[in-house]
């Protein structure tokens, strides 16, 4: 059974990939801050273990990776938890620093730690990497100088690790704009029910998964449903969308997740 660990799996993106991947057979540890949120995203799934916790915490990270080794095998690292920052977003001249460095904990170092951590297992399986990323990482956007900076380093570290290890997939995954909790506190005040679901970009990455392209940058956009498609990266399958393969039934590949 392909087995996934999956951070910050209360809500959004995070909530909706697990539940589609435990649909499908999927083993999963997920993990996110708030218990009760946690415990609700999960409910009714048989094969999913819920580790409550920050992804700051190396404690908590610890408790990840040792729910894993009874699965005995690990096809996919997510790292989907992240940190805004302060809402409404301060320009970089008044951005208080101890918040920043919280920004960079969450979103570079945590992933980066628990990529440490889970190496062994995810190279052992043939395994993949998924960088939850954003377009404030490629664009300018006043007032995102730390998230947006924070996930620019977490697209290098990405491409890097790629680089390294060359017996993993990894992918910075930028789902695009989404109607989420987090999305809403960047806009305070501001009407997103124009905003994609999270299921949207949640379809998108498991097509992604599905077709297996080589390591890189890809965009929620990249992979459209079946129908839609033009040239470019999510292209590669005109017919219907792909199932994300069963890691279990191929020894020796180099598998998705």
């Amino acid at each position: 059974m392909p087995t996934a660990v999956i951070t910050g799996a209360s809500q959004g993106l995070g909530r909706v990939t697990a539940r589609a991947l435990a649909g499908r057979g999927w083993s999963l540890v997920v993990d996110a801050r708030h218990a009760g949120q946690l415990a609700e995203a999960v409910d009714g799934l048989t094969t999913v273990t819920a580790i409550p916790g920050d992804v700051t915490d190396p404690a908590h990270r610890a408790a990840i990776a040792a729910a894993i080794t009874p699965l005995g095998r690990l096809d996919l690292l997510m790292n989907n938890a992240s940190h805004l920052g302060p809402s409404p977003q301060p320009a970089l001249r008044s951005y208080p620093l101890a918040e920043f460095g919280q920004v960079y904990q969450t979103n570079v170092l945590a992933p980066l730690a628990l990529i440490q951590l889970l190496a062994g297992p995810l190279t052992a399986a043939g395994g993949a990497v998924v960088n939850v990323s954003s377009d404030a990482a490629t664009d300018a956007y006043p007032g995102w100088g730390g998230y947006g900076s924070a996930k620019a380093a977490l697209d290098q570290l990405t491409a890097v690790l790629a680089a390294e290890e060359p017996g993993l997939r990894c992918y910075a995954f930028d789902p695009g704009d989404m109607r989420t909790a987090m999305h809403q506190r960047a806009f305070p005040g501001e009407d997103i029910s124009d905003r994609p679901e999270p299921e949207v970009a949640a379809a998108a990455l498991l097509r992604l998964l599905g077709q297996q392209p080589p390591s890189g940058r890809y965009r929620a956009s990249d992979y459209p449903p079946a129908g839609l498609r033009s040239a470019g990266p999510g292209a590669a399958d005109p017919g219907a969308d792909p199932a994300v393969p069963d890691p279990a039934g191929q020894q020796n590949a180099t598998v998705a997740r």
